[in-house]
């Protein structure tokens, strides 16, 4: 992409704007997901678990979660970028502007499940512009791929060992799940990436 960097902190104003774009609407998309009320992404099932027994806000809970994480790439020896960092500030600020501004659960199912899928849609988009900076991994992002190099287990199964003990986690504490956490699982693979192909298409059209 045009925007690409080339080192996790080689920042441009155009790629930083690319990249607090993405992670806005990745915010965003979730706290749709959240106010589907059918059920959360699995990390937003224990964020919301944790704000059920803190004064925490579940946007305030993300960003201890994604801080916490963040702790497990030391004894790793992940390095975070400027994009790291990012994530960990601007998701859960979308996060908790999302769940303020969007109504709560709607009243019919169908428009619930229009919400999840808004959102899962948006999470994609939101995935594939924040990943294209190249500006470092997200919290959980770098813990699964330094996993992976720790331990030689493969990648998804990581990745899966991950998104179930936090689903465990906050379903134990109270948080949300359902409906829309299986439909997020489900579609949000091919979700970023098809964004993905978008935005490469979108960006070799600004090219030509």
């Amino acid at each position: 992409m045009p925007w690409t960097a080339h080192s996790r902190w080689s920042l441009r104003l155009d790629r930083v704007l690319v990249l607090y774009f993405g992670l806005t609407i990745f915010g965003l998309g979730d706290s749709l997901i959240i106010q589907s009320h059918i059920g959360n992404a699995p990390w937003s099932v224990l964020a919301q678990g944790i704000s059920f027994h803190t004064p925490l806000s579940i946007g305030a809970a993300t960003f201890l979660i994604s801080a916490v994480v963040l702790l497990f790439w030391i004894p790793l020896r992940e390095r975070p970028g400027f994009g790291t960092i990012s994530n960990l500030v601007i998701i859960a600020i979308a996060i908790q502007i999302g769940v303020t501004i969007f109504p709560v659960s709607p009243k019919f199912f169908a428009d619930q499940i229009l919400y999840v899928l808004i959102g899962i849609a948006m999470v994609g988009i939101g995935s594939a512009f924040y990943i294209t900076c190249g500006l470092g991994p997200g919290p959980r992002d770098g813990l699964m791929t330094a996993l992976h190099k720790k331990t030689g287990i493969r990648i998804g199964r990581v990745r899966l060992a991950i998104e179930v003990s936090a689903l465990l986690v906050g379903r134990a504490l109270g948080g949300r799940l359902g409906l829309g956490t299986a439909l997020f699982a489900l579609l949000i693979g091919n979700s970023i990436a098809f964004s993905l192909t978008i935005v490469r298409h979108f960006a070799a059209t600004e090219r030509a």
